[in-house]
């Protein structure tokens, strides 16, 4: 996460406010064009690396938290939709599975995934190594941190001591970044950060437009897509930051984990993880292997 990611990042933001077109009424979401993943042929040797009770159960149980559009968000019927999703769902075909989604808190899931009660978490998780103490994490994704505030705004990230910041709780922006970010501040005997947390980024957004907080930051996609929405109302501030890796959580040390990799392995090969890449803009972050617990921060 100490790895600047500045301009292939940016240029997917761009990208993503040129792509995200779908307006779901519910889920205030946009990115793109569902990706079709009915066609997908269940790949053999990642099938073999499933876990009986998986494979005899014929279910991919995955939780999210449906409220970090465009990644994964609700769509008019209350379904999980969005890119995130798409993939997830590709990966449960390439393993012969049918994908059965539960719509959680996003600080439930992994918990949740310990017990064993669902198999897989997507739900824009960044790897970072106390994480990777509770589970594992197939990577899927290069990517960052992105902060917006009010359009004409003088914001400053790198000097944000004494603003009021809006986060979606128990994000890597919420743990890591804007605890340190006031730390540094105090440290310097200058204000703090006041840091709002909300459930879900909608209502991070919402704080901003109405003015609660002066700023928020949350992941590229979900700052680029919030942006490409609100143009009138919002702009980027500051530079792309910390960059790290997405991943799907998985049991630790468990042959889920094997098997997702080898699913995710087998649609970057065949082309159908570039194509939702590119039909969310972010395809300046795609990989060409799928790693396991690439987080290093």
């Amino acid at each position: 996460m100490k790895i600047r990611f500045v301009l292939p990042a940016l240029a997917a933001a761009a990208a993503l406010a040129l792509t995200g077109c779908v307006n779901n009424a519910e889920s205030e979401g946009t990115g793109g064009a569902s990706t079709d993943t009915s066609g997908i042929q269940a790949d053999a040797a990642a099938v073999a690396l499933l876990p009986d009770d998986i494979k005899d159960r014929g279910t991919l149980r995955i939780g999210t938290d449906a409220e970090y559009p465009p990644n994964e968000f609700k769509d008019a019927n209350g379904n999980p939709t969005g890119w995130g999703v798409d993939l997830a769902n590709a990966v449960s075909a390439k393993l012969g599975l049918t994908p059965e989604w539960e719509i959680l808190g996003f600080d439930s899931i992994i918990p949740r995934i310990q017990e064993g009660t669902i198999d897989m978490g997507s739900s824009s998780f960044t790897d970072t190594l106390e994480r990777q103490k509770s589970v594992d994490f197939v990577n899927f994704l290069n990517a960052g941190s992105l902060w917006a505030a009010a359009k004409g705004a003088t914001i400053d990230p790198d000097d944000a001591c004494g603003l009021t910041v809006a986060v979606q709780a128990t994000t890597v922006q919420d743990t890591d970044e804007l605890p340190a970010k006031n730390q540094a501040c105090l440290d310097a005997g200058k204000p703090g950060i006041e840091v709002l947390r909300f459930d879900g980024q909608p209502e991070v957004t919402q704080a901003v437009v109405d003015g609660r907080a002066d700023a928020f930051s949350a992941d590229l996609p979900v700052t680029g897509d919030a942006v490409a929405k609100l143009g009138d109302k919002l702009e980027t501030v500051g530079d792309v930051f910390d960059a790290a890796p997405y991943g799907f959580a998985t049991q630790k040390d468990s042959k889920t984990t094997k098997a997702v990799q080898a699913a995710l392995q087998s649609l970057i090969d065949d082309g159908t993880y570039l194509k939702i890449m590119k039909g969310a803009g972010i395809e300046s972050g795609a990989l060409t292997t799928a790693t396991i617990n690439a987080g290093e921060n």
